[in-house]
This record gives structure tokens, C-alpha cells and sequence, in this order.
């Protein structure tokens, strides 16, 4: 395992995007904050920029870092991506229109890893193009996704994931939405 976090260290600090296991599904990813890669991901998934991406941040510290009030939904046990109304410290390409980020405080343990080690988010987006379905394991990944992605992290290609995570909208007024 660390020789693939080098790896992707090496590629995500070069601006490059990864195709990786995450806690939930098989993910593209990279380096949050570099305009060009995330641009990349949106032409890879043929993804209307109008929708926004999931980040990752290795622990509840990254998260303090982005937004000023971390929600208890972010701390359990299941995966849960929490959409944030209001962050900071984030460039603009990654917030939605409304200025929200889609969040996860990630449970695995090679992308708590490679995140803390790079010391910034990274975004996290199921291995697909938009509209079609996620995969659940490696070998469902399209050959299209495959051969754009520029570094394929070699772990647990043999296993089914399980489903992508809970997501759960907090409105500026306190009220919380369940969006799946």
C-alpha cells in the first residue's frame, strides 16, 4: 500500500487525476484546489459544470479547516457526504452555484492516507460518465474512463463495493434534507 499512496501522491501533486477505491465506490479523483485537474474530471464524466463534486478531507481537522461548524452527520460511522452551505478556504470551481460543498470525511484507509499526506482535499467522483451507472467494482469501469484517468491505483480491483454514500443537504436555515 505504500508504494500506491507515493504513487498517487506523485500524480496528484502533478495535477494529474487517479482512478482509486474509496470507501464507497471506485472513484476519480484529484487535487481539489487545482482549478485545471478538476476541469479535467468534468470533461472525463461529460458532467455539466453546473453540478458540483464531492470532496474528500482525511479527518475532522480538514473539515474545521473548510467550514466553521462541522454537523454531527459527519462524524458517524457510514459514509455520509454532507453539503455544506457555506465553506472557506476552498477555491470558487469547486463550490456549486449556491457557494456549497459537497463534503465527506472519508473512513478508508489509503485515502485518509493519501489526503492527509497531501495535506488538501481531493475530489472524489464515481468512476462513470454522467448519467450512466456507477460501477460497483473495478472490472465495470469503461474502457473510456480507464484510458483517461492517468494513474490507476493497483488495490482491491477484486472487490464489489458496496453503494455510493448517504447525502444529506444542510440549509442555511438549519433544516436538513435527505437527498439519497
Amino acid at each position: 500500500m505504500i508504494y500506491e499512496i507515493n504513487k498517487s501522491l506523485e500524480f496528484l501533486k502533478n495535477g494529474k487525476i487517479i482512478l482509486y477505491p474509496t470507501d464507497t465506490i471506485w472513484g476519480m479523483g484529484c487535487d481539489a484546489t487545482n482549478t485545471k485537474s478538476v476541469r479535467k474530471i468534468y470533461r472525463i464524466k461529460k458532467r455539466d459544470d453546473s453540478k458540483s463534486l464531492v470532496i474528500l478531507v482525511s479527518d475532522e481537522k480538514m473539515l474545521h479547516e473548510i467550514t466553521s461548524e462541522v454537523h454531527p452527520l459527519s462524524l458517524g460511522k457510514f459514509p455520509t457526504t454532507v453539503i455544506y452551505p457555506k465553506v472557506h478556504g476552498l477555491p470558487e470551481h469547486i463550490k456549486s452555484m449556491d457557494g456549497s460543498v459537497a463534503i465527506r470525511i472519508v473512513q478508508d484507509d489509503f485515502c485518509k492516507k493519501i489526503i492527509y499526506a497531501l495535506g488538501k482535499p481531493i475530489v472524489s467522483t464515481s468512476a462513470n460518465i454522467s448519467g450512466k451507472k456507477h460501477p460497483l467494482e473495478f472490472n465495470e469501469i469503461s474502457r473510456e474512463i480507464l484510458k483517461k484517468c492517468d494513474y490507476i491505483v493497483n488495490l482491491r480491483k477484486d472487490e464489489q463495493n458496496i453503494n455510493p454514500s448517504r447525502i444529506f443537504k444542510l440549509e442555511k436555515n438549519g433544516e436538513i434534507i435527505k437527498i439519497r
